[in-house]
This record gives C-alpha cells, sequence and structure tokens, in this order.
C-alpha cells in the first residue's frame, strides 16, 4: 500500500541534482545513459602545421600516428589530425557522435568544408555525424568516415592556467584527453533537459509560489516512474514533463525576446591572425545542423559580421546564407570592430559606422538600424548624435551593469547626447551576454527590469557571448520549454528589429531620459594601459585626416594625380581594427600588441608615402624640372583656421637657393647654437605656401626671456609667465592680457607647485589591465628625487637674464624608482600661450601609476574635457557616489578648468586619463600591469603636455585650437620653386568666418564622384552661424549624413539648411548650426 510521503524541498532538489549530475551516481542516474555504447577511432593521425594554414594546405601535410593521452605544443601552435571513423553496423539508423577533447578549441572540417567548432571550455566535445544513420553498409561493413580536425594550442581565452586575468603560461601543453565515437541517445538528452528545467524552477521561484511546488512535485514523479533502463518508461515521464510545460501564461506576464549572441573579442587574448580558427568555429556550428540539432527553433543570431567574415574568408570558405537550419542573421553590430567607446575621436567612429553600413548594404542589402556595443568600457556623449548622424536610431548594452558603486537607474530609456539628440537605448536587464536559458537568468531578468510599468519587455542575450561559440542547442531547447510556461516569463525567439519595434510601439513618452555620458565604474585604467597604443592611436587618426586633406588638395590641383581610395580605405580598417575594445584600451595579450604595433607601423609608413606624393601634386606646375637649384622649402597647413607659430626648420635653410633669392630676417628665423633652426610663420587654413611667403617678424615683446634668479628660473614671452623651480614644477604662472595691459591673477596654488610628478600603488581588485580602483589616491608619493638641472643656454649662479628670440628651454631629469627615471624639456616658444612639456620615460616598474598634477587657483563646480567632436563638463567635487566613482576619467586632447573670466588648461599630445577635483588637475601618464600582458608599458616613452593659462572662458581663448596645433604640428617639406600665389593649394580649400566651427574632415566622396565631403562641427556649445568661402569650382552644396547619403530629418531630429551662393571666384555658402552639431556637406564639383 503506497503512502503519501511528505516532501522536503532540499532533499527533492538535490534528488534532482543527483538524477542528472555528470560527476555522481553516473552508474545509475540519467546522465550515464546519454552515450549507450562508444568505439574507438580505426586512426588518429597528426600533423604539425608550420604556421595557420589553408585546409589544402593541411591536406600535403605529413601525417604521423597519435594517441589519446598524447600532449600537444607549444602555445599558440596550429595541429591539424587525420581521423578514420569505421561506425559499426550495429548502430545503424543511430545518432552518432564524435567526442573530441583536446583541452583546447579545435575547427571540425569535413570534405574541405568547416563543419563546428569543439571547445572544452564551453563543454562542447561532441560533434554530430549523423543525426540518423541512413546510408547502406555495404555488405553489412562499417561505415567509413574521414574527417580532419584543426586543433588551435589555446584556451577560449588564450594560455592562461586559471582566468583571463592570470599571467600566461607559455610552456603548457595540451592533452588529447578523449577522441572516440559515440551513440547518442536522444530521449535521454531531452529528459536531462526536463529535469533540470522543473528542478530550477521548483529552486528559483519563491517559497510561498504554488508554480514552484508543481514543478517540485513534477520532478518528483518523473524520478519515481523513470526506469533508466527501461525505454518503455520514457514516455510516461515524458507526458509528465509535457504536461507541466504546456500551462500557458497570462498576458500581463513579462516577455523576454530572445536572441542568441556572441561577440569573439577579436584581440583580447588569441592574437588577431589566429581568429579564422575561432570565426570558422562560431559560423560553422550555425551554418550546419550537427551544432544545434534539426528541431531546434528558428535561431536569431546578432553578431557583428564584417571583421569576422573577412578574417574567415582567407581560410574558410563558408557562406552566411548557406544554412540548413533557420538561421536568422541579425544586422546589429554595424561598426567594422567591436570597438572601444572613449578613446576613438570622433572621425574615428563615423568610420567604424561608414564602413560597417557598406559592408551590410554590399552583403545582405540591408541598412542597419541598431548598434549593439555589448562590451567596452563606457560610451561617449556624443554617441547618440554619432548614431544619428549615420542613421542608426537603437541602442543595446549590459556593459554598465559592471559599474561597482552605482546601479544605473534604468534598463530602457531615451539617451541624449550632447547635441540634443536621441536614441532608443536598452540594457538587457539580466545583466549579462552569456546566458544559457536557465529559469534563474529568466526570472532575475525580470526582477532586476527598472522600467516596470514603462515597458513590459526586455532582450534575453544567450549564448557563450563573451569570446565564445554562441548558442548551443541545450540553451535553446530550454527556452523552448519556457517559452509560454506559467509562472516563468514568456519567451519570444525574435530579432532586434522586432524588439526595439515593439517598444516604439508602446508608449515611449513614458520612458524616462538619460543625457550625456554612460560612465562604467570600472576599468577606468584602460585610458592609460599601454601608452604606446594610445600614442599610436592619436598619431594615426591624425595622418589619415591629413592625407585625406593633402590628397583631396593634390586631386583637385592635378588632373593626373588619382585620389587613393583603395589605400585610405585599408589604412582606416587597420586602424579600426586597432580600435577594438581590449587592444586600444590595453587590455590584451602580448601577442596582439605585436600584430597592433605592425598594423600602426604600415599606417605611418603607407600614409608618409601617400602624404609625400599628394604633396609633390600640389606643388607640380606644367613645364617643372627637376633641377636640385628650383626646390625650396613649403609650410603645409591641414587645420581649418590661420596658424601663427613658431616652427623647426631644417638645419639647411641657410643653404635654401629659395632663402638667397629673399634673404630671411634674423628676426624671423634664429638658430639657437647647438639647438635648431626655427621660424615664425603664419599660413590660412587648408592652405601650402613657400616658407617666403609665410614669414612673420616676431615682434619685440613676443621675445622669449629666460631669467634665473636664485634657485628657480623666470620664463616669459609677453603673453605668459612662469617660474620653474629647481626640479621642474612650475611654482607661479599668469597670462597677460593685451587689452587691458596687465596680468591675471595667479593661477598656480602657491602651496602645491603644478608639474608634480606623482606616483601610485596601482593594485587592482582583480583587472589588472582594466581597473585603477579609488583607493590608489590614497598611495600617492611624490617624485622630487633630481638627477640634473640645466638650461640649454649655460647660466652662471647669479641673477642673469637672457633675451632668446625663438624660445627658451629647460631641462630637467628626476629619478622615479631604481629602475625608472624621466627626462623633461621645459619649453616657451615665442607668441605661444602655452608651456610646453616634453618628456621621456624610462619605465620598469611593477603595478606603480604615474601622474603628473597642476593645482589651480580656479574655483569652478564644472571641469571641461574634451571629447569626440565636442567637450564634456564632469564635477570638480566628489559630493555624491556618482562623482567620486568619477575618480578616472577619460578626456582627449585638453582639459579646462575656468571660473568667470579665468582658467587654466592642460593640453596632451597622446593621453587620455584624466581626474580633477577641487581645482586639481591630472594627467595620467603609465601604468604598469602584469596580466595579462606582462610587459605592458615597460621601456622607453616620449610624451608632450602642455599647461596653457588663459583669460575669459576656454572658447575665448582659443584652447580648442591650441590643442589641434599642438598635436598637428605644420609640416615643413622641400618642393620645386615655383609661383603658386592665387592657386587653390595657397588660397586654401576652404576658409571660415568663424572659429566656433571645426573642419573635422575633408575627403572624396565614397561613390567615387567629382564630390568633395566636407565634414564640420560646433565646438563652443552655442548655436551659431557659419559663412565658407572657396575659390574651388564648386557647383552645389547639399547637407548628408556620416554615410554621405541624403539627410533624412527623422534620422537626425534636426533640418540642416545650406544657403549656397557660387560666383565666378568660386563660392560662398551659409550654415546655422546647433550647439555640437555634426554636419557633412556634398560639394559637387
Amino acid at each position: 500500500m503506497d503512502h503519501v510521503t511528505f516532501k522536503h524541498k532540499r532533499t527533492t532538489l538535490e534528488r534532482a541534482e543527483k538524477f542528472i549530475s555528470n560527476l555522481y551516481f553516473t552508474d545509475v542516474n540519467l546522465r550515464g545513459r546519454l552515450y549507450r555504447e562508444k568505439a574507438p577511432l580505426t586512426s588518429i593521425k597528426h600533423y604539425a602545421a608550420p604556421d595557420r594554414i589553408t585546409y589544402q594546405k593541411a591536406l600535403e601535410g605529413h601525417y604521423e600516428p597519435a594517441s589519446i593521452g598524447q600532449s600537444f605544443g607549444p602555445v599558440w601552435s596550429t595541429h591539424w589530425f587525420e581521423l578514420v571513423i569505421n561506425i559499426p553496423v550495429a548502430w545503424k539508423g543511430q545518432e552518432v557522435h564524435l567526442l573530441w577533447n583536446s583541452g583546447t578549441e579545435a575547427l571540425v572540417w569535413v570534405n574541405g568544408e568547416p563543419q563546428q567548432g569543439l571547445s572544452a571550455d564551453n563543454d562542447r566535445i561532441s560533434y554530430i555525424l549523423s543525426p540518423k544513420l541512413k546510408k547502406s553498409f555495404v555488405s553489412l561493413q562499417p561505415c567509413r568516415h574521414t574527417i580532419y580536425i584543426e586543433m588551435a594550442c589555446n584556451h577560449l581565452f588564450g594560455i592562461g592556467n586559471v582566468a583571463i586575468v592570470t599571467p600566461e603560461d607559455d610552456q603548457k601543453r595540451f592533452t588529447l584527453n578523449q577522441a572516440e565515437v559515440a551513440v547518442f541517445d536522444r530521449d535521454v538528452f531531452n529528459l536531462i533537459l526536463d529535469v533540470e528545467t522543473l528542478h530550477d524552477i521548483a529552486k528559483e521561484l519563491p517559497e510561498d509560489d504554488q508554480r514552484g511546488y508543481q514543478a517540485l512535485y513534477a520532478v518528483n514523479d518523473i524520478m519515481n516512474q523513470l526506469d533508466v533502463t527501461d525505454k518503455s518508461t520514457f514516455r510516461r515521464v515524458q507526458e509528465i514533463a509535457e504536461h507541466f510545460f504546456t500551462q500557458r501564461n497570462g498576458q500581463s506576464q513579462h516577455t523576454l525576446y530572445a536572441m542568441g549572441h556572441a561577440h569573439i573579442d577579436t584581440g583580447i587574448h588569441l592574437f588577431i591572425s589566429y581568429y579564422h580558427i575561432k570565426t570558422g568555429s562560431y559560423y560553422s556550428g550555425f551554418m550546419h545542423p550537427s551544432c544545434l540539432g534539426q528541431s531546434s527553433p528558428p535561431l536569431h543570431i546578432s553578431q557583428r559580421i564584417h571583421f569576422l567574415k573577412t578574417r574567415l574568408a582567407v581560410a574558410s570558405p563558408i557562406s552566411l546564407s548557406n544554412s540548413k537550419i533557420q538561421v536568422h542573421w541579425i544586422s546589429v553590430n554595424l561598426r567594422l570592430r567591436l570597438s572601444d567607446g572613449n578613446i576613438p575621436s570622433g572621425e574615428a567612429c563615423i568610420r567604424q559606422f561608414l564602413y560597417g553600413q557598406q559592408f551590410f548594404k554590399e552583403e545582405f542589402g540591408v541598412h542597419c538600424k541598431e548598434f549593439w556595443l555589448p562590451d567596452t568600457f563606457g560610451y561617449s556623449a556624443q554617441f547618440p548624435q554619432i548614431m544619428r548622424h549615420c542613421g542608426v536610431t537603437r541602442f543595446l548594452t549590459q556593459k554598465l551593469s559592471w559599474s561597482l558603486v552605482n546601479k544605473f537607474p534604468h534598463h530602457t530609456f531615451h539617451w541624449e547626447g550632447i547635441d540634443g539628440s536621441t536614441i532608443l537605448a536598452h540594457f538587457p536587464p539580466g545583466d549579462s551576454y552569456n546566458m544559457v536559458g536557465k529559469v534563474e537568468e529568466m526570472l532575475k531578468t525580470t526582477r532586476n527590469f527598472r522600467d516596470k510599468g514603462r515597458s513590459n519587455r526586455s532582450a534575453f542575450l544567450y549564448g557563450y557571448g563573451d569570446g565564445g561559440h554562441g548558442p548551443s542547442e541545450e540553451m535553446l531547447q530550454r527556452l523552448t520549454r519556457l517559452k509560454d510556461c506559467d509562472g516563468i516569463p514568456k519567451v519570444k525567439f525574435t530579432s532586434s528589429d522586432e524588439f526595439f519595434s515593439s517598444i516604439e510601439q508602446e508608449n515611449t513618452k513614458l520612458l524616462c531620459k538619460w543625457r550625456g555620458e554612460l560612465y562604467l565604474e570600472m576599468h577606468n585604467g584602460t585610458y592609460t594601459t599601454w601608452a604606446k597604443v594610445k600614442k599610436y592611436n592619436r598619431q594615426c587618426e591624425i595622418w589619415l585626416q591629413e592625407l585625406e586633406t593633402l590628397s583631396t588638395m593634390a586631386h583637385l590641383k592635378d588632373p593626373g594625380f588619382e585620389y587613393p581610395k583603395a589605400e585610405l580605405d585599408r589604412l582606416w580598417k587597420l586602424l579600426l581594427l586597432n580600435q577594438f575594445h581590449d587592444v586600444l584600451p590595453g587590455s590584451s595579450i602580448n601577442l596582439v600588441f605585436q600584430d597592433a604595433i605592425k598594423y600602426y607601423e604600415e599606417i605611418e609608413k603607407t600614409s608618409t608615402e601617400l602624404i609625400n606624393k599628394a604633396l609633390k601634386a600640389c606643388t607640380k606646375t606644367q613645364g617643372e624640372t627637376d633641377s636640385a637649384n628650383d626646390v625650396e622649402l613649403y609650410v603645409v597647413n591641414t587645420q581649418g583656421f590661420t596658424r601663427q607659430e613658431v616652427i623647426e626648420l631644417p638645419p639647411t635653410i641657410t643653404a635654401s637657393p629659395a632663402s638667397k633669392k629673399r634673404k630671411l630676417s634674423e628676426n624671423s628665423i634664429g638658430v639657437d647654437g647647438d639647438g635648431p633652426n626655427i621660424a615664425e610663420v603664419s599660413i590660412p587654413p587648408l592652405s601650402m605656401r613657400p616658407l617666403r611667403d609665410c614669414l612673420v617678424k616676431i615682434e619685440t615683446n613676443s621675445e622669449v626671456i629666460l631669467t634665473r634668479e636664485d634657485d628657480h628660473y623666470v620664463m616669459t614671452n609677453g603673453i605668459i609667465k612662469a617660474v620653474i623651480d629647481s626640479i621642474g614644477r612650475v611654482t607661479s604662472l599668469t597670462c597677460f592680457d593685451k587689452l587691458t595691459k596687465r596680468w591675471s591673477k595667479e593661477a598656480i596654488d602657491q602651496q602645491h607647485p603644478a608639474n608634480q610628478f606623482l606616483l601610485y600603488d596601482d593594485i587592482p581588485l582583480y583587472w589588472d589591465a582594466w581597473d585603477v580602483m579609488d583607493y590608489h589616491l590614497e598611495t600617492r608619493s611624490e617624485i622630487k628625487v633630481m638627477y640634473i638641472r640645466r638650461a640649454i643656454t649655460p647660466l652662471d649662479s647669479h641673477t642673469t637674464t637672457i633675451c632668446i628670440c625663438d624660445f627658451s628651454l629647460i631641462q630637467v631629469s628626476l629619478k622615479i624608482s631604481d629602475k625608472s627615471y624621466l627626462k623633461q624639456e621645459i619649453v616657451l616658444d615665442a607668441g605661444s600661450s602655452y608651456i610646453t612639456f616634453n618628456t621621456e620615460v624610462t619605465w620598469f616598474e611593477n603595478r606603480k601609476f604615474l601622474k603628473v598634477e597642476f593645482p589651480t587657483t580656479v574655483h569652478a563646480n564644472q571641469v571641461t574635457y574634451d571629447i569626440q567632436s565636442g567637450f564634456l563638463q564632469r564635477p570638480n567635487h566628489y559630493n555624491t557616489s556618482w562623482d567620486s566613482a568619477r575618480y578616472e576619467v577619460c578626456g582627449h586632447k585638453w582639459v579646462d578648468i575656468s571660473e568667470h573670466g579665468f582658467g587654466v588648461s592642460v593640453l596632451n599630445n597622446c593621453k587620455y586619463g584624466h581626474s580633477a577635483v577641487e581645482g586639481v588637475l591630472r594627467l595620467s601618464l603609465l601604468r604598469s600591469s602584469k596580466t595579462p600582458d606582462p610587459k605592458a608599458d615597460m621601456g622607453e616613452h616620449t610624451f608632450s603636455y602642455a599647461l596653457m593659462p588663459h583669460w575669459g572662458s576656454f572658447q575665448e581663448a582659443d584652447v580648442i585650437q591650441a590643442a589641434l596645433v599642438f598635436n598637428s604640428p605644420l609640416r615643413v617639406v622641400n618642393a620645386p620653386t615655383t609661383n603658386h600665389s592665387g592657386d587653390l593649394v595657397s588660397k586654401g580649400l576652404f576658409t571660415l568666418d568663424t572659429k566656433q566651427v571645426v573642419v573635422q574632415a575633408i575627403k572624396m566622396a565614397e561613390d567615387g564622384s567629382q564630390t568633395i565631403i566636407l565634414r564640420l562641427h560646433e565646438a563652443f556649445g552655442g548655436t551659431t552661424s557659419a559663412i565658407i568661402t572657396s575659390t574651388l569650382p564648386i557647383q552645389d552644396v547639399q547637407a548628408c549624413n556620416g554615410l554621405e547619403d541624403s539627410v533624412h530629418l527623422q534620422d537626425t531630429d534636426r533640418e540642416v539648411a545650406v544657403k549656397f551662393t557660387p560666383d565666378n571666384r568660386g563660392c560662398q555658402f551659409t550654415l546655422d548650426l546647433l550647439p555640437f552639431q555634426i554636419i557633412s556637406l556634398r560639394c559637387t564639383l
């Protein structure tokens, strides 16, 4: 007689866990029956490839016998295996799997095509040889298969032993632990998922939830009624599970829009040239039913396809449309790379969208409306406008859930940029892009959702997302069971477009708005780590901008000059490749940076060659000769404003034939002892002129005066005056107002000198290369030990005054530690509004952080930071937890603190990490993290920064222009002596009547037409009108977007009106710009 037993929830749940465990009781539980029969492979042969080779090359290799238990290496090497498989006749009609576990990532190849990835890290070790063997067994002989496996000697995240933040083990070997075939029991597989799902529902629902107890009793009944050795009992217990899962949900239940996801992290712990294995593994899994099973529901995959498909095409012949199951590629990650969200310039961000949208249009005939950036370390406040400018109106990420201190208040909201542009944004409330379809993830998603009442739907991203292999069959089957199951959120397999469209069909007026940046309170050390990469990034962005401008100028000047579009595309794509969110931030392994530096060097080499070709074409005239006597120096200005500054000349200037034709005044050109030849010049915007036509006489009151007084120096040029102490610190700084004829107030805190180098301990909680924690600020140590001090011109010990018509310079050398030191030149040029600090550092530290500090006397609530195509203001205090969590922030070329009528700016030529509080500005210089790259930042570094006091606001003081000048020195080149006065080269391409509008890019149109693309942005944060004049034969000017398509109001939130007036001398056109507005123009010739 049966008795009803009181059910103890804990014991029942644990019984269910053991019933499907792969560790306990596998001889009697359900999991132990998953593979009923196994057989060894007929033969395993191995070929150690010399490099990452193609399948055809692998077939030509010399294969030797291999066996289970054999180890392979070294790390990062590639190995090919030829497997001969004889399937027993008795297995006819069964589902047969290959089981392969080499502890690495691998890729299965059959008949020259990649089939599926294998990865021990994701427990993906089986490949379906056939869902059901139907091939006839000739003469009752075994069915024979020959397949190849390409194995990479690394884990999912590289070659570390434990996690992605542990040091690499370059001596690691990888052992072939399993290689066999087995009969897969799909009934057992389905029952395992039934038991697992019921167990999870019973465990995760609240104690007072009736539905949870129904699940508990259902799983209990299954275990009681199932005999794992008797297949006749399977159908009865399957009906128990089906009865539970088919009880429907109510209409008000939250809906999860399920989308398969993976971002492969191309360039973090796997070097870039490796990625054909990773991408082949990823894509082939969806293109063939062997990965997901024939009975899987329609699969919607979100993936940035452009780069990965490009890499894949080199070695793996996969078609994204050649799928044997229903796969829907979701066109979302439309940028070329899953790039960093803080450091790239505004123009680089636009090019990411430009090339990404071009790819999707060419490959799929679609225009992407969604931008997914699931994994990057913060999001610029300029993103909404840049997205809108490139035809994108929707945004998805989840990374802000990683913030350490403050919880972001929304999951579905309107995001507004600095210009007022808004886009619809969503953060999946499951706080993960690695969800696997478990009940706890679904319930967490619903509980976490912070916009209840405003919306009732959220995205659910499932798959091995972070560097992984995307969705698996288990994930799909779990979600299928729960797609409409009472007590659990509804599940809808869908696309990103359908998800966002469903939100837009709701009352979006209920959604809240977030204005400004999406700051990640984590990974803020990435603004500084791997300084060489960041320096190259800044330089390459500038080189490519100059190359496009000069190539456009050359194309218009010389009909025989071919605009190098193909090379420009290639170089831009290399740069954008290196802006991946672990390469540019500096959080990759050393091998990645070896690749990255090669790409930067290629950009530098090729852009230099192409710039020289363009410059030659710009100075080419009819009937020119190659006589050496007809060569002189030219000055080149690629910025959109007139520049007047001191430049360095080649030492041979006095021997120049051109200089003999026109005597160079001593007040225009000076030579200081062993120092360089220098001159002060003035040159119009976007032009190229002979040096002789640019020279400016240095006024007497602009000459630099260097004075030594006791233990300090005084440097002044009539514009600014600085006092420098014996170790290079600035103890006093003022600036002169030519209108009022008076000096400003003191800019430097008299108790705390500026240009003070600081060393901090830099030991984060976990993410070494990524994070700098707030407690590092408590370990401040001032660097004051001097090696050498001298002025470039010898001074005696008494008070001495030296007048130098060009510049003055002081050199200091400081000891950082027994292994590290720095040397610095402190320079003041004639006519300059800032004092420059050219710095060399020899750096061999262990988890130390080097900064330089500028305590000011400015009283202000906000500090202003240069960002992409505009600026952003952040607090100068720690009033709230939100303020104090921003102890390290990202800025680009300049940072400024101003009160009414006066301020201080810090300019830099390659740094991005900043901090500011209570009027103290700090520039982050170098870190010394040891994982994942133990060599990060070790060695020699050169960089420059400048200190600029000013009257008025930073806008009135031309800080923005000063930063552009500081980053883009005027080019001085040799070219044939000709009379260019009056042509487009000497007059310039365009002239603007206001400094409030910055020229961001000048290039020829993507469509190959005789059309110039002129991109501008309003830089001061205010509404303005700009009059642009040009001597070019422009026939029409029309506004376009960043993709160079006609502007549609719904894509931009604003109308762009261009008033165009042509005349016989060229043309003039007028624009009205709103604060921070980016405008692109098609100028048709």
